[in-house]
């Protein structure tokens, strides 16, 4: 897996779509996220990544605040993300995450 969070690409989380995430929402407790999409949103620039989002769903329906979450997944780490809150589906509380 990648190492850090500049060489994470969209292929890394494609697959996962479906899966279960962690939010560190407050010391000591962890928030269960599902990872709902991972969207294309252009193409490279040169010999950067290809930018792309991320939506991840909790149960929970008060929003968290946008920030920076630890956001961990079993197989691939854990990494700083910013996540904003987009609104509840129906289902849950929706979180989006871009990376350019």
């Amino acid at each position: 897996m990648p190492d850090n969070l500049e060489t994470l690409t969209i292929d890394v989380f494609e697959s996962r779509v479906g899966e279960c995430f962690h939010i560190r929402a407050q010391p000591g407790g962890d928030l269960e996220a599902e990872l709902i999409e991972a969207r294309a949103l252009g193409k490279a620039a040169g010999d950067r990544r290809a930018p792309f989002a991320l939506s991840f769903r909790t149960a929970q329906l008060a929003a968290l605040p946008q920030q920076i979450y630890q956001v961990a997944h079993d197989e691939i780490g854990s990494y700083g993300i910013f996540l904003v809150p987009v609104g509840p589906d129906g289902k849950g509380m929706v979180y989006e995450a871009i990376f350019t």
